[in-house]
């Protein structure tokens, strides 16, 4: 389970389940060797920008990642970072590559497709975010670590 993290002046989590895939969805990860090139540059990238990566899975056509990202990290600065410098240390390696992935021999190679999915994920159901908005004044937010299904309006009526 993702825990919430504790900074300076801000409590929260920022985790999401990402999904993207090479151009022209091709299934360039299928070798071992090529394989593990990718998972290290993801891991690599991941580092040097303070992502956690808490479960990863590098398939021959398509990436899954589920990550948690710095409260200073927009979702789309992060999708940016991680395609970005991964293609660059993928295709440094893989240099057969560099002319399969470029348009037409002038550009810089591109290896992932400009599409991806993201999607949210929390330890908290969305019934109990909104039922403890409608029915709390105070900040406590101790619940979300201790019992993530909690239902909150019954708590305050003990």
């Amino acid at each position: 389970m993702v825990s919430l993290e504790h900074n300076n002046h801000s409590v929260g989590q920022s985790a999401y389940h990402i999904v993207f895939r090479p151009r022209y969805n091709v299934c360039v990860f299928r070798h071992p060797w090529v394989k593990q090139v990718c998972e290290d540059a993801l891991k690599e990238t991941a580092k040097n920008h303070n992502i956690t990566i808490y479960e990863m899975k590098v398939l021959s056509d398509h990436i899954h990642m589920f990550v948690g990202l710095p409260p200073t990290l927009s979702l789309s600065k992060a999708f940016q970072l991680i395609k970005g410098a991964s293609s660059r240390k993928i295709l440094q390696r893989c240099t057969k590559w560099r002319a399969f992935f470029s348009y037409d021999g002038r550009q810089q190679p591109h290896l992932w497709s400009k599409g991806k999915f993201y999607r949210s994920v929390g330890n908290v159901k969305a019934d109990i975010i909104q039922n403890y908005i409608a029915n709390s004044n105070k900040w406590d937010f101790d619940y979300l670590d201790k019992q993530p299904t909690l239902d909150l309006y019954q708590r305050g009526q003990d």
